[in-house]
C-alpha cells in the first residue's frame, strides 16, 4: 500500500514547544522564475522560515521552512515585545514525504505544509503556560 499525498499532522505534533517566524517569501520555480503553486489547490506556494522552539533542537532541526498554499501572501503576527521572533502557529498541518538524492544516497526526507498561518493562542497553551510558573 503506498501512501499517496500529503499526511495531516497537528502543529503540537511538529512543534511541541512552539515555533518563531522569520521570514515569507514565494516559492519561485528555479528554472522558469515563475512562481510555484500548489499541485492540489494551484495557488502559488510561500515559505515561512521558522525556528522550532524546542530546546533539545540542534543543527538542521532548529530551522524550517513550512511551504503555505495561499493567493496572497501570508501575513505574520503582530511582534511580541521582548522577543527576537514572532511567535507562530499553522493551520491545516501535513508532511508530505519524498525522496532527496541530493547526497551521496538518497534519502527519505519530508516537507511541512500549511493552509494558513496565526498567532499561538488556545486555552490549552495559556494552561501550559500558567502551569510552569
Amino acid at each position: 500500500m503506498a501512501i499517496r499525498g500529503p499526511l495531516p499532522v497537528a502543529f503540537g505534533a511538529v512543534f511541541p514547544h512552539g515555533a518563531y517566524a522569520l521570514t515569507v517569501e514565494p516559492i519561485t520555480d528555479f528554472e522558469t522564475k515563475r512562481p510555484q503553486t500548489d499541485k492540489v489547490s494551484g495557488l502559488p506556494l510561500w515559505a515561512v522560515d521558522v525556528i522550532d522552539a524546542d530546546p533539545e533542537a540542534r543543527g538542521k532541526a532548529k530551522s524550517v521552512r513550512v511551504k503555505v498554499a495561499a493567493q496572497n501572501c501570508p501575513t505574520l503576527p503582530d511582534e511580541v515585545p521582548d522577543l527576537p521572533f514572532r511567535p507562530v502557529e499553522f493551520d491545516g498541518m501535513a508532511v508530505v514525504a519524498y525522496v532527496d538524492d541530493s547526497g551521496r544516497r538518497p534519502r527519505v526526507a519530508y516537507s511541512l505544509r500549511a493552509h494558513g498561518v496565526k498567532a499561538p493562542g488556545g486555552a490549552g497553551r495559556r494552561a501550559a503556560a500558567k502551569d510552569s510558573a
